[in-house]
């Protein structure tokens, strides 16, 4: 396996001009095989990455929007949704928050994507952030900060996941994560056009060499990156993923 490249040397830059204090994520858009993808690196060392579900009232967040007005004096600068989840909004499989479990780990197959073994977590832990196939976080017990499962894995020590077809029809815009075994990198990336999950995971391994990398959803894809001007709106989303930075009081505005 070639070494593994962050988007610096990819030839990809921070689109930011004024960027927050302590903001280190890069967006930026990539083509790879006549296809376009939207990609955000985090450094889980120094980045505030962290998953939200319901605020401190118990409420559930739901957008983007909604987690920026209740940051208090810092800014979401990098979001997206992460996992699938119930009509009701609460997470379909494990969820973690500051350590505490809000929803049991599912091992089982099931119906849909998220059933379709393997699946995986993904866990932010001190100065980290992993994906876990499911069966090797039940039996590592990692200790996560934060984590959310969701399926499937799309590159699993990295080999595409054994079920994606070359040849598949079925497309949608799908998003997911990407990372490092050391967990030292966490790439996020999202579709700008639908693709099959044979393209999406082939993305991860073959255009950013990450052995491990999961799925989040296809049906709800949505990304917040002020840096691209963009922070997508629709229905009321579950668990999302994100980063929290101190705004820069001498930026313009600020």
């Amino acid at each position: 396996m070639t070494p593994r490249l962050g988007l610096a040397a990819l030839g990809l830059a921070a689109a930011c001009t004024w960027p927050l204090a302590g903001q280190a994520q890069v967006c930026e858009d990539v083509d790879h095989e006549g296809l376009s993808y939207t990609v955000c690196e985090v450094d889980p060392a120094t980045d505030d990455l962290r998953l939200f579900l319901t605020d401190e009232n118990g409420g559930l967040y739901g957008s983007f929007q909604e987690i920026d007005r209740q940051a208090e004096g810092r800014a979401l600068t990098f979001a997206m949704n992460a996992g699938m989840y119930h009509p009701d909004r609460r997470p379909v499989g494990q969820y973690l928050e500051e350590g505490e479990e809000v929803m049991r780990l599912v091992t089982n197959a099931g119906p849909g994507n998220f059933g379709m073994l393997p699946n995986g977590v993904f866990c932010i832990g001190e100065g980290t952030a992993r994906a876990i196939e499911t069966l090797a976080y039940e039996a590592e017990a990692p200790e996560c900060r934060y984590a959310t499962q969701s399926g499937p894995m799309l590159v699993i020590d990295g080999e595409l996941h054994p079920r994606f077809l070359p040849d598949s029809t079925s497309r949608h815009v799908r998003n997911g994560v990407g990372t490092t075994e050391e967990g030292d990198r966490a790439v996020f990336v999202i579709a700008n056009q639908p693709v099959t999950f044979y393209e999406f995971g082939s993305f991860f391994r073959d255009r950013l060499d990450l052995p491990q990398a999961l799925y989040f959803d296809g049906n709800v894809s949505r990304l917040h990156a002020p840096g691209l001007n963009r922070s997508d709106f629709g229905f009321a989303m579950g668990p999302i993923v994100g980063v929290l930075s101190p705004v820069d009081a001498d930026r313009p505005g600020g």
